[in-house]
C-alpha cells in the first residue's frame, strides 16, 4: 500500500522537502506526494522588497507551484488546513479532509507585534506577497496626497514614512523605498528633501547579526547615500493612524508604519497539541521530528537546537536544510532505516541596501558593496535553479536587470532597456553569411589540403598565399601558444577554423545556439586579434546583440531553448529524458 506524505506549506522548507522526496525517492517506496498551500505560488519572501520599494514587476517574487512540479509526481493542492487530528492522522479544512502517513510542517512565520498598542491596527507588514502589494499602492497614494495637500504639517506627515525594525527586511525596505522616493518626488515635482525615511530599532544597533565594520558600512550608507534616519535605542511604544510614539515620550507624525521588528511561528496551528519553544516555534529534535514520530517541522515554523545549543536562526539557508533533512529521513523511516541528523551549515548572510549596494559575510569573508551585491544575486540563482532550472534564472535575470525601474545614471538607464529581438533578425542573418562565406573561401583556398597557417615567414611553394600567425603585435604569449600547439598541428587547426567557420555561418542564420555562437564569435576575433591583427572589426562588433536572444526571433532557438530547459529539468527531477515533446 502507497505511504502518502503530506506537505503543509509551499515555503522554502516545503519546497525542499518536496523535490528532496522527489529525487531520492524510489519506484519500490511506493510514494504519494502532496503539497498543500493556501496559495497557488511559492513567494520569496527575501524578495518582497522589491515589489514593496517597485523595483520589479509584481509577478517578480512569486513562483507557481505548477512550474516547480511540473516535472515530478508532487501533488500539488490549493487548500487552507484548518485543524489537524495527530491522532488518526488526518488534515481538515472547511470542505476537505487529507489523510496522511507522514506530515511535514513548514507554514512559515508571522509579524509579532509584541503587544505594542495599536500595532496591528495601524501598521504595514512585509510577510506576504499581497502585503508587498499593500506597501507599493499605499507610498504612491502618499505622494499622490502630498502632491496636493497646501497645509505644511499634513504634508510632512504624508511624507514621512517609517520602518519599524533593523533587521534584514526592515534595512532592505527603507533601503529599496529611498530609491524609489527619488523618482516619486522628481514625479509629483515634491522636493526630495521633503522625504523624510526612518528606520527605528529598539536595540542599539541595526542589522545585529553582522559585524560591526559591516554595520557601520551599512549605516553610513544609509544616512549619507539613501538619506535615511537611523535612530537605534528607540522603542516604538505606541502606534496611531497619525503617527507613532518613541520611548513613551518622542512622537512622530506620520501615515506610514512598515512593521518588520519580530516574527513568530505561524500561529494558525497553535492550539493543537504540539510543543513549542521561542517565538511560538515548534520544537523538533535533531531529526526534525516533533514528538510525533511521523510528524516533522521545518523551515522558520521550527525550534531546532543546533549542537552548540543555539536556535537555528530563520534564514532561507536553515529552512532549506531543515527541509532537505525532514525529506530524507521519511525516506529512511519508510525504508526501516536509521534516520540521518540534520547538521545545518550556514554559509554566510548578506543584506542589500537598495539595488546598488549590499553587505555580506560568506564564511568568515566581509564584502561590501558590488562584490556582496554580485554574491546575493548568486545565491538568489543558485536557490532558483534548484526549483525552477533555466526557466526561473531567465526570469529573475529579465527583473532584476533588464527590466528594473529604479534607473540611475546613463549607463544603467540605457542598459535596462528591453529591446525586441526581432530586429536583430536582420544583424544576424547577415553575420552568419559573412561567417559561412568565410569558411566557404578557406576551402576554395586549399585550407582542407595544404598547410596555409605559418609563424613569421611566408612562401609560396604550395601556390597559394601562408597566412602568418606571428606578427609586431603578437603577446609573447600567444607566440609561444602558436609555436608550440598550433604550427605543429597545422592541417588539424585549419581544419577546425573551417568547421568553426561554416557551423557559425549555419548557427547565425538558423537562429541556433546563437548565445554560444556569440561566445564562439567573439573568442574568433580575439584570437584574429592577437596573431594576424583584427583586420574586420565588423564581424566581431555584431556578435555582442547576438548575446541578447536573437535567436528567438524567427530562428530555431525560438523552440530549442525552451525545450532544453523542459528537459534538463525534467532529467534532473526523474534521471531521465523525456522523449514526447
Amino acid at each position: 500500500m502507497n505511504k502518502r506524505i503530506i506537505i503543509l506549506g509551499a515555503g522554502y522548507g516545503g519546497i525542499q522537502a518536496a523535490l528532496t522526496l522527489q529525487k531520492k525517492k524510489k519506484k519500490t517506496d511506493q510514494l504519494e506526494i502532496y503539497i498543500i498551500d493556501k496559495n497557488p505560488y511559492h513567494t520569496l519572501l527575501t524578495e518582497l522588497h522589491e515589489v514593496a520599494g517597485n523595483r520589479i514587476e509584481e509577478d517578480g517574487v512569486i513562483v507557481y507551484l505548477k512550474d516547480i512540479f511540473e516535472y515530478t509526481d508532487v501533488n500539488i493542492v490549493q487548500d487552507f488546513i484548518q485543524e489537524i487530528d495527530f491522532k488518526h492522522h488526518i488534515l481538515k479544512s472547511s470542505k476537505n479532509q487529507y489523510q496522511y502517513d507522514y506530515l511535514i510542517l513548514g507554514i512559515g512565520s508571522e509579524p509579532a507585534f509584541y503587544g505594542i498598542p495599536g500595532m496591528e491596527e495601524h501598521s504595514f507588514t512585509l510577510w506576504s506577497y499581497s502585503d508587498a502589494l499593500r506597501i507599493k499602492e499605499h507610498i504612491l497614494h502618499m505622494f499622490q496626497k502630498a502632491s496636493l495637500e497646501p497645509n505644511p504639517g499634513k504634508k510632512k506627515a504624508y511624507l514621512t514614512f517609517v520602518v519599524g525594525g533593523g533587521g534584514f527586511t526592515g534595512t532592505e525596505m527603507v533601503g529599496e523605498l529611498s530609491h524609489w522616493a527619488d523618482q516619486l518626488a522628481e514625479h509629483y515635482d515634491i522636493q526630495r528633501k521633503d522625504v523624510q525615511l526612518i528606520i527605528v530599532e529598539a536595540m542599539d544597533k541595526i542589522l545585529p547579526i553582522l559585524e560591526d565594520d559591516l554595520i557601520e558600512k551599512s549605516v553610513k550608507y544609509l544616512e549619507n547615500k539613501l538619506n535615511v534616519r537611523v535612530l537605534t535605542n528607540s522603542r516604538i511604544t505606541k502606534v496611531s493612524n497619525s503617527g507613532l510614539e518613541i520611548n513613551e515620550k518622542d512622537w512622530i507624525h506620520s501615515h506610514t508604519l512598515i512593521w518588520t521588528g519580530g516574527v513568530q511561528a505561524n500561529q494558525c496551528l497553535m492550539e493543537f497539541d504540539l510543543e513549542t519553544g521561542r517565538s511560538n516555534r515548534v520544537c523538533v529534535d535533531e531529526y526534525t521530528r516533533t514528538h510525533y514520530e511521523n510528524v516533522f517541522a521545518v523551515g522558520d515554523f521550527s525550534l531546532f537546537i543546533t549542537k552548540d545549543e543555539k536556535p537555528l536562526p530563520a534564514l532561507v539557508e536553515a529552512a532549506l536544510e531543515t527541509g532537505k533533512t525532514a525529506g530524507k529521513n521519511i525516506l529512511h523511516a519508510i525504508r526501516g532505516q536509521e534516520l540521518e541528523k540534520c547538521d545545518p551549515k550556514l554559509h554566510g548572510v548578506m543584506v542589500s541596501l537598495g539595488n546598488r549596494f549590499a553587505v555580506a559575510n560568506i564564511m568568515g569573508i566581509k564584502l561590501s558593496g558590488i562584490p556582496a551585491l554580485g554574491m546575493k544575486h548568486l545565491v538568489n540563482l543558485h536557490y532558483l535553479f534548484g526549483i525552477g532550472g533555466f526557466e526561473l534564472i531567465g526570469k529573475y535575470l529579465k527583473h532584476e536587470f533588464l527590466g528594473q525601474k529604479h534607473k540611475k545614471g546613463v549607463f544603467q538607464k540605457h542598459y535596462t532597456q528591453l529591446t525586441p529581438t526581432f530586429w536583430l533578425l536582420f544583424i544576424r542573418i547577415y553575420l552568419g553569411f559573412m561567417w559561412l562565406m568565410s569558411g566557404m573561401d578557406k576551402i576554395q583556398a586549399g585550407w582542407l589540403k595544404w598547410e596555409m597557417l605559418a609563424g613569421t615567414a611566408v612562401d609560396g611553394t604550395t601556390g597559394a598565399s601562408l597566412m602568418p600567425l606571428i606578427s609586431s603585435h603578437t603577446p609573447r604569449w600567444y607566440a609561444w601558444i602558436v609555436d608550440t600547439f598550433i604550427l605543429p598541428n597545422a592541417m588539424f587547426m585549419q581544419t577546425i577554423i573551417v568547421i568553426v567557420e561554416i557551423g557559425l555561418g549555419l548557427a547565425f542564420i538558423t537562429g541556433t545556439f546563437t548565445f554560444l555562437a556569440a561566445l564562439v564569435s567573439i573568442g574568433m576575433n580575439i584570437n584574429f586579434m592577437l596573431s594576424t591583427g583584427l583586420n574586420d572589426l565588423w564581424f566581431f562588433m555584431s556578435s555582442f546583440p547576438m548575446l541578447g536572444g536573437a535567436g528567438r526571433a524567427f530562428g530555431i532557438d525560438h523552440y530549442l531553448m525552451p525545450y532544453l530547459a523542459r528537459q534538463w529539468r525534467y532529467f534532473i527531477n526523474n534521471k531521465k529524458l523525456k522523449i514526447k515533446v
